[in-house]
């Protein structure tokens, strides 16, 4: 006897979407319900106590459903338990009691509401023959799921054998099934039930089949690596189900790497060199250290801009306008960059030039190369070498290596991830070397426009392309430098800066800077021009303006301070206030004479730091001839001294040196603490007039400083660094300076208003200087 259906029962029931999870009739099934919708029906059902309906959802990743996307069918259900979990969501133990299906979804204001068909199974007590044959074969079906699925026992099963109405039979053994939603549906809405048992013993052969395969899969994975191996034997399953279903490893690591390496278009021997490295993790174990090291050997070529670059910018005007934005007068180093971009932008191939900006500290040199950066529209990247001694940092390490790595030329590659940025190496004046090796050599390749397109680091240990990197290096001085690396680079010499450059640059720069790194307004705080003269002048007078904007900084905060103590709207410093903020003044002159004296000179030296004021006093005495030096002199300068006392003994007559002083004198010649270390060929004439003045009595200009070498014959042989020593002499209030004639070419590097402040003389011979600086 066949069932009996009684179709007619409509009714109203809040709705439940189920997504993942699968609910039949004569079933219990628990799950959690989190959306608002679906609590907000739970809790409805609840309330009015009554059952819930649970319509599988055609898309489960859908996370808001809209009525297309549900089913139009569903199992009605009774609601046997419900608990609160952490978090806002309810888990809910439910009771499939029957079919249903939807005439339409309703919209209520917090949930989804169904108007549903109740399709209402009575029980089959006197099943056909062919049901019978069709229960015999769904427990069979059964009993070969369960032999080859490791999840569920024999035990679990053995209840369906005391199961004889078919209907029940059906949807207790889909339960036991985890069905796609299509195969969900199709056994929910199938009404004839030798057709829904049908189509379920379909599934059940399907289901067998899919696990017999897993299980060959797992043999062969099994037969082929060791059980302890977890990750491994995960790749190998993987690996053999691909297999199994005839499709390509494309997800492979090895794979992964062998296509990236391709993408990099590389040359033919650096790709050969790199396929051979990825083909070496097939071969090892997953145990072997060496897959660390090949991995990140390849992670860190993969991660290098080999084909990436900046889009540089041609644009002259907007060069010139960064330029003279972000810094005021240096105008040979902006006209240089300005040359670059422009023959740049007419070649399109010219290689980056090794520019070398060298000047004292405080000058600006770092922040001029962020300019051209920025002019240039390239990425900035620096390396500080002051102090670096290991070759390694520049070339990197043996990937073989414990802790091995590139160099840092690679890695700051990798971190402006372009090949084409504006390079910085700081200080290179200050590399050293000892055991570990000599960076100076490592960077002559960097630096050297005719290797560096192959550069090698010892890591990555295939070419990489450096000549579209623009290298620009600093020094403060050039004399640590070795000949061959300076060789590569073009020398742009910063010598500093005069008053008035360092008063337009305090007040366009320096003092904006500060008043907003402090919070300020240009409102809230002021400085008078007059008192950042005084500051130039009484205060510091290095070559740069590093010092200066300290002290400014200084008279900022002090600012800051009384602001908020005492709630002041604004501070403008000048004058009558300055020492108040800054303290008093910086007296640093002591040495420097304030009026004719015998036997002492103003001497110009150069150093690191700049040109400096170098006093030099000679004292005659009685004695036997002996000549005496101190201060700070390297063996340079004592030569000049030796060199002169010879030109003067040679020609005492003309000089009006009367005795026999190289017999009854002894000569002191004395550079004070003040001085400044010095060693080179530059104090000659200032040596000589200084022993000149001494042993003849005749006093020396003290408005006057002079800079030169002279010969064992009277000539005056040319120097270097006079910009840097004019602009010291302009600094310390000289009036007139004596350069040697030969450097007269150098006059045109000199600022216009420091040749309208001081009176410059060339000379060719120590007479001329002589008739210049000492009264008659």
């Amino acid at each position: 006897m066949d069932r009996e259906k009684n179709n007619s029962l409509e009714k109203n029931i809040p709705v439940i979407p189920l997504r993942g999870v699968t609910v039949y009739p004569h079933t219990i099934m628990h799950f959690d319900v989190g959306r608002e919708k679906s609590i907000n029906a739970l809790n409805t059902s609840l309330l009015n106590d009554e059952e819930i309906l649970l319509v599988p959802q055609i898309e489960p990743s859908e996370e808001n459903p809209k009525f297309k996307d549900l089913y139009d069918y569903g199992v009605v259900s009774g609601i046997k338990q419900t608990l609160k979990l952490p978090g806002g969501n309810t888990r809910v133990l439910v009771e499939g009691e029957s079919r249903c299906k939807i005439i339409e979804f309703i919209n209520k204001e917090s949930y989804i509401e169904a108007k549903v068909q109740i399709i209402e199974e009575e029980e089959i007590k006197n099943p056909t023959e062919e049901m019978d044959v069709l229960k015999r074969i769904l427990l069979k079906d059964v009993h070969e799921f369960v032999r080859n699925n490791p999840l569920i026992t024999q035990e679990m099963v053995l209840p369906l054998m005391e199961i004889k109405d078919p209907i029940t039979l059906s949807d207790t053994i889909s339960s036991y099934l985890d069905l796609k939603p299509e195969d969900y549906y199709t056994l929910l809405k199938e009404e004839d039930i030798e057709k829904r048992l049908i189509s379920l013993h379909e599934i059940f052969l399907k289901e067998i089949e899919y696990l017999k395969i897993e299980e060959e899969i797992n043999k062969k994975v099994n037969f082929q690596i060791n059980k302890s191996q977890r990750e491994y034997f995960l790749k190998e399953q993987i690996s053999a189900i691909r297999e199994e279903l005839g499709e390509d490893e494309e997800g492979s690591i090895v794979d992964s790497y062998i296509r990236k390496i391709k993408r990099l278009k590389l040359d033919k021997d650096s790709q050969k060199h790199l396929l051979k490295e990825a083909k070496k993790l097939e071969t090892m174990s997953m145990g072997s250290p060496e897959i660390n090291v090949v991995q990140s050997y390849l992670d860190e070529i993969l991660s290098l801009p080999w084909n990436k670059a900046s889009k540089e910018s041609y644009d002259i005007k907007k060069a010139r306008e960064v330029l003279d934005e972000d810094h005021y007068g240096l105008s040979d180093v902006k006209e240089r960059v300005l040359e670059y971009i422009a023959v740049r932008k007419l070649t399109k191939g010219l290689k980056g030039p090794i520019l070398c900006f060298v000047g004292p500290p405080g000058v600006g040199k770092t922040s001029i190369v962020k300019s051209i950066a920025k002019a240039t529209n390239r990425e900035f990247v620096s390396m500080r070498l002051g102090g670096v001694r290991d070759e390694a940092e520049i070339r990197g390490h043996r990937k073989t290596y414990i802790g091995a790595m590139p160099g840092k030329i690679i890695k700051l590659l990798e971190k402006a991830e372009t090949k084409n940025p504006v390079f910085l190496l700081d200080e290179i004046d200050k590399l050293s070397s000892d055991f570990r090796g000599d960076p100076a050599s490592a960077l002559l390749e960097v630096l050297d426009p005719a290797q560096n397109d192959s550069f090698i680091d010892n890591y990555i240990e295939i070419p990489f392309d450096l000549s579209k990197v623009m290298f620009i290096t600093t020094a403060n001085s050039l004399n640590t430098i070795p000949d061959a690396l300076l060789d590569r680079m073009e020398i742009i010499r910063i010598a500093g800066y005069t008053e008035f450059e360092k008063l337009n640059i305090a007040k366009r720069h320096l003092i904006p800077k500060q008043i907003v790194e402090h919070g300020l307004t240009d409102k809230q705080f002021s400085i008078s021009d007059g008192s950042i003269r005084k500051i130039i002048l009484n205060y510091t007078r290095e070559s740069g303006v590093r010092n200066l904007e300290r002290i400014i900084s200084k008279a900022v905060r002090k600012s800051v301070v009384e602001i908020v103590e005492n709630e002041k709207e604004s501070i403008k410093i000048d004058g009558r206030n300055l020492e108040k903020y800054i303290g008093r003044e910086k007296i640093i002159d002591d040495d420097i004479p304030k009026e004719d004296m015998v036997g002492v000179v103003n001497g110009l030296a150069w150093t690191s730091v700049g040109g400096e004021i170098l006093t030099i006093e000679a004292n005659i005495m009685s004695g036997s001839g002996k000549l005496r030096l101190t201060g700070m002199l390297g063996d340079v300068m004592k030569e000049s001294a030796q060199a002169a006392v010879s030109y003067i003994r040679s020609n005492q007559e003309a000089l009006g040196i009367k005795g026999e002083f190289y017999k009854d004198k002894d000569i002191h010649l004395h550079f004070p603490e003040g001085a400044v270390p010095k060693d080179g060929p530059s104090a000659g004439i200032s040596i000589t007039t200084a022993l000149t003045s001494a042993l003849s009595g005749k006093k020396v200009d003290h408005e006057l400083a002079m800079t030169g070498e002279i010969t064992l014959r009277g000539r005056v042989l040319p120097i270097g660094g006079v910009k840097e020593k004019v602009l010291a002499a302009n600094r310390y209030g000289m009036k007139k300076v004596i350069l040697p004639y030969a450097n007269k070419k150098d006059l045109e590097d000199i600022p216009e208003n420091v040749k309208k402040n001081i009176e410059i003389k060339f000379v060719e011979t120590i007479d001329e200087v002589l008739e210049l600086a000492l009264n008659k």
